[in-house]
């Protein structure tokens, strides 16, 4: 018994030492990206529902692997991926644009807006999707938003519509990009909600 723990009780001394030496993280980044809406709607009271305005309801965006992640994918070519140097998202690309949707249909002043799942039952309209592509294209320079929507109404009515926005002249590095997709998610934002509140 006393022959079998000895090696334990040996290793433990080095193993308490090693912590200080070793990193178990990467170094953090000097900024992270997120994407800040062009259009905000006004402090005060809100939008109430009535005949009117509907009540729209912006669920969770479903999202391929590329982009459930905190970095930024860019396309090297059409079957090559890589993830952008010192680029980083704040959080998750699909909750990110998820909100910048909301926040531009409710900015528009035509509609109640409700984003949470206990809500939903109230909703006229519910706009679903997947964020298909939000990177930078190394082959064109250009930061690329591509969103698959889904909108469906009350009666359950489906109806979906592929939108899409490029940003040209962006260069390889996380501030060029990061401006660079914030104003292509934007532009998205703006189509997906001028498309929803048209519905």
């Amino acid at each position: 018994m006393n022959l079998r723990l000895r090696p334990v009780l040996f290793a433990l001394p080095l193993a308490l030492a090693l912590p200080g030496c070793i990193s178990l993280g990467g170094e953090p980044p000097e900024s992270l990206l997120t994407l800040s809406p062009a259009a905000r709607a006004p402090a005060g009271p809100g939008v109430a529902a009535d005949a009117t305005r509907p009540v729209i309801a912006v669920m969770p965006f479903d999202t391929p692997a590329k982009l459930d992640v905190l970095r930024v994918p860019v396309a090297v070519s059409d079957t090559e991926l890589a993830y952008l140097q010192e680029a980083f998202w704040v959080e998750k690309p699909a909750r990110l644009f998820r909100r910048l949707v909301g926040e531009t249909i409710r900015a528009k002043g035509q509609a109640m807006v409700v984003d949470g799942d206990d809500v939903a039952t109230l909703a006229t309209v519910t706009v679903q999707g997947t964020l298909t592509e939000m990177g930078f294209d190394a082959t064109t320079s250009e930061a690329v938003v591509r969103f698959d929507a889904v909108r469906i109404a009350k009666d359950g009515a489906v109806v979906t519509r592929r939108f899409e926005a490029r940003e040209g002249g962006v260069t390889a590095d996380a501030r060029s990009v990061g401006a660079g997709l914030n104003a292509a998610a934007n532009k998205v934002a703006a189509d997906v909600a001028e498309w929803v509140s048209a519905g």
